[in-house]
């Protein structure tokens, strides 16, 4: 029921979301119906916690009226225990639903029929609304969790009407249509919500062209990094994202085991980071236990003193950083002699892993593929890694085309402080498995599984997986180029030359005969031969 319900769902979602689709680019207009779903994921879960407390009283939250003194202590008391419970409080006349129908106005109950002129005007009170939720959290626990976290949503924006009439008829319209959906929220066990999010940050990823990079990974790849750091184990004391997006990647680690005691992630840009730490809420990952941070993560690390048990990371490929020499005295970077260079960031967001990787965890972190050959800082730093640390433990080549935004074929590196097999490193050439939809590569179930078993078992298969001892790479001089190690030359068919030239002959004998057949024919038609 709960696959079914969840494309259901989706298409819901989706439909609703196109609702502004005309009006404002992809990037724009996900930030609103993101938004608003959010909005309306408090105000149900608000409804249900309230409610529960209440059952005993035998009242409904939606019917208390601060005008009543008991009106006014009930709320009190559920403020309280909601802040606590929950990281946040909306009144009963902030809830989604009660909104939805006062801006609903004249119109029918069939959100089909619905007449924008017959709405009321609710945009200065939601814009109030939205402000309050972060108001309600000051001086409390989960306050950095709400800060700013609607800031996003800018609802006297003209991308959304030329006035505030046109502006509040389409928001109206987006929220009656949410209105009636379920998010079936009381079924603590299903998570169709978070998938059906998942599913519309994925879509608005496929729009956004090289802009998706800043906040997504194909759920595919997703998958392959979260099986690799949850290999062997059911729980996790933590789980670390150095540059988080819109957070899906870490909570994909949590869906391959029991638990994650804590969340952790940084993201820089600002927007983004807003949706991650939706994200985590609307997941049903408790404020307590996520901890997201806004900045620069090489630049301005927001989690120094920390290490976690695992690690994973989809970073901007190949990107710039400031290299200043003063980091060479950064504990990340300073044992490795070199920085990566100021170009290319990749092996730098490698070192600032590492050095929050615990002894007992596993990092699997995405690159392009240049960084498995590309000389100068980058070889001393590869060299370092397997010569003196001996850190690395697998290569793995996607195929190309595999991220929206990009077509360039990327790698995924592994590394581990404390390593089973440390006499060799094992590189996996998956490069050629996939299945072509429209214009992209796509991973299917089975390529996935194929490269996990092959990483798991460390198989050695023909044309797609080697074991190279630490010598053979050492004698490659630290080139980690998959090709050197994986032989995916294919021979071509021998060519019998005796066999074409009979066949050739044949033809030309076959030729002059119909030759003569044409010619014979155009005489007896008394016309000219055509050679």
């Amino acid at each position: 029921m709960s696959e079914e319900y969840k494309k259901i769902l989706e298409a819901q979602l989706w439909n609703i979301a196109n609702t502004l689709r005309g009006k404002m680019n992809a990037d724009e207009f996900r930030d609103y119906i993101l938004g608003f779903i959010f909005y309306k994921y408090l105000s149900e879960k608000m409804d249900i916690f309230a409610n529960e407390i209440l059952k005993q009283d035998n009242i409904k939250f939606r019917d208390i009226t601060a005008k009543t003194v008991d009106g006014n202590e009930f709320i009190e008391a559920i403020k309280e225990e909601a802040l606590e419970k929950l990281g946040y409080f909306l009144k009963p006349e902030e809830l989604f639903s009660e909104v939805a129908k006062r801006g609903m106005g004249d119109n029918e109950d069939d959100v089909e029929k619905f007449d924008e002129s017959k709405t009321n005007f609710i945009l200065e009170d939601l814009q109030k609304i939205l402000i309050n939720i972060q108001l309600s959290t000051m001086g409390t626990d989960s306050e950095e969790d709400f800060d700013n976290l609607f800031e996003d949503m800018e609802l006297n924006s003209s991308k959304l009407g030329k006035t505030p009439e046109a502006r509040n008829a389409i928001i109206a319209k987006v929220l009656t249509h949410l209105d009636k959906i379920d998010f079936k929220l009381e079924h603590t066990e299903l998570d169709v919500l978070g998938d059906a999010y998942e599913y519309l940050i994925g879509q608005f990823a496929s729009g956004a062209g090289k802009k998706a990079g800043e906040f997504y990974t194909p759920q595919e790849v997703s998958k392959i990094l979260a099986k690799i750091v949850t290999t062997g184990k059911s729980k996790l004391k933590s789980v670390y994202d150095p540059t988080c997006g819109s957070g899906s990647l870490l909570l994909r680690v949590a869906k391959e085991v029991e638990d994650v005691s804590d969340f952790y992630g940084q993201e820089m840009n600002r927007t983004t980071y807003n949706l991650a730490r939706m994200n985590m809420i609307l997941h049903g990952v408790h404020y307590r236990k996520f901890d997201i941070k806004q900045d620069d993560t090489l630049e301005h690390p927001q989690h120094i003193d920390k290490q976690f048990e695992a690690i994973v990371a989809n970073p901007p490929f190949s990107a710039q950083w400031s290299a200043n020499p003063l980091f060479t005295s950064d504990d990340r970077f300073s044992q490795y002699g070199k920085l990566a260079p100021s170009s290319k960031a990749d092996f730098a967001f490698v070192q600032h892993m590492i050095y929050h990787l615990a002894d007992n965890g596993t990092m699997a972190i995405v690159l392009p593929h240049g960084a498995l050959f590309r000389g100068g800082a980058e070889q001393h730093i590869r060299r370092y890694l397997i010569e003196n640390k001996n850190f690395l433990d697998a290569v793995i080549g996607l195929p190309a085309n595999i991220f929206y935004g990009t077509s360039i074929p990327t790698c995924i590196l592994v590394f581990k402080k404390c390593r089973e097999h440390p006499d060799d490193i094992l590189f996996i050439d998956a490069s050629a498995h996939f299945d072509k939809v429209k214009t992209q590569n796509v991973l299917r179930e089975q390529h996935i599984n194929l490269i996990i078993d092959t990483y798991r078992n460390r198989t050695e298969t023909l044309k797609y997986s080697k074991k190279a001892t630490l010598v053979e790479i050492a004698t490659n001089d630290y080139n980690l180029n998959i090709p050197r190690y994986v032989d995916t030359f294919e021979a071509e068919e021998n060519i019998d030359i005796e066999v074409i030239a009979n066949e050739i002959k044949a033809l030309d004998e076959s030729i002059t005969a119909t030759d003569k057949t044409i010619a014979d024919f155009c005489a007896e038609l008394n016309i000219s031969t055509p050679f």
